[in-house]
């Protein structure tokens, strides 16, 4: 039976961490690391991930600025705002929570937050300083796989590795994060060939394709660790629903050497690693060092 990777553990205790470093900064240089989420429309999935957020936030000693908008806000004024944002000294991070209404052009908004502000890690410059190995801001979901992985399994130099998906915010970041760890690569999708037989290969398999319980346990190699990003919500005989990932959680359990669960596996990283990444660009934009 594998063992079972547990991201809710593993990001409180980064949680208090971060909490603990911020009370450094505060201490030391009256310094708050301050972030600012910004909500376009009324997507009630949206709504609860921001209002996490920002209980999370407050609870690492930081500010919390938080921007509601309507859902027929324009465009023009959405990059006004984020505009003050960008040149308002206690903000830190910038996220404009994705989806946003169709009239507005996401690419276009998110290249308009500061690069040292952008701690969602997607504006092009990020992208391209991680697809080159450089440093920069790490999106938040790979990063906390990745997190993982290593407190898991320690140095991962050699080991084989499959991302399941090619999406640009999980799946491209993660292969670039493991090719940085010098990992060997697959990016495998729809249109791969013997999808099945390519997992088998892998020592590592980060499952990131949104689609429910697609792997199964005969797809991994035994012994591999697995890094299960989906989170799909399906609807049982009784008509509620429970959510899985895209990993047939009992029978890969039954191969893997180890698995992270659905939930309580990556989703709890991603928050904990936005504040990661904002407590970090405080230290970066302030000219001074992240405290030990």
């Amino acid at each position: 039976m594998a063992t079972l990777i547990d991201g809710k553990a593993f990001s409180a205790r980064l949680r208090d961490e971060i909490a603990r470093k911020v009370g450094v900064l505060k201490q030391e240089h009256s310094l708050t690391p301050g972030l600012a989420v910004v909500l376009v429309g009324e997507d009630p999935a949206s709504q609860v991930y921001v209002r996490s957020k920002g209980k999370q936030t407050l609870e690492a000693g930081m500010n919390s600025y938080e921007h509601k908008l309507d859902a027929d806000t324009s465009q023009t004024d959405l990059l006004s705002l984020i505009d003050q944002l960008n040149n308002d000294p206690d903000v830190h991070g910038i996220l404009v929570q994705l989806p946003l209404p169709g009239h507005i052009d996401e690419e276009s908004v998110i290249n308009s937050i500061s690069v040292d502000k952008d701690v969602d890690g997607f504006h092009l410059s990020n992208v391209g300083r991680l697809s080159i190995g450089a440093e920069g801001i790490v999106p938040c979901t790979p990063l906390g796989s990745l997190m993982m992985l290593k407190n898991h399994l320690g140095d991962l130099s050699g080991m084989k590795a499959i991302v399941l998906g090619r999406s640009n915010i999980v799946g491209k970041p993660m292969a670039s994060l493991l090719l940085k760890e010098s990992c060997t690569v697959t990016i495998a999708h729809s249109r791969t060939r013997d999808l099945a037989g390519e997992c088998r290969l892998a020592d590592i398999v980060v499952a990131a394709v949104g689609r429910p319980e697609m792997v199964k346990g005969d797809w991994i190699k035994p012994g591999a660790t697995v890094i299960d990003v989906g989170i799909n919500r399906i609807e049982k005989e009784d008509g509620t629903t429970r959510l899985v990932g895209d990993v047939e959680f009992d029978s890969a359990s039954e191969v893997a050497g180890a698995i992270t669960p659905v939930p309580g596996g990556v989703g709890p990283m991603t928050i904990a690693c936005l504040l990661h990444n904002t407590l970090q660009q405080a230290c970066r934009l302030n000219g001074l060092d992240v405290p030990e």
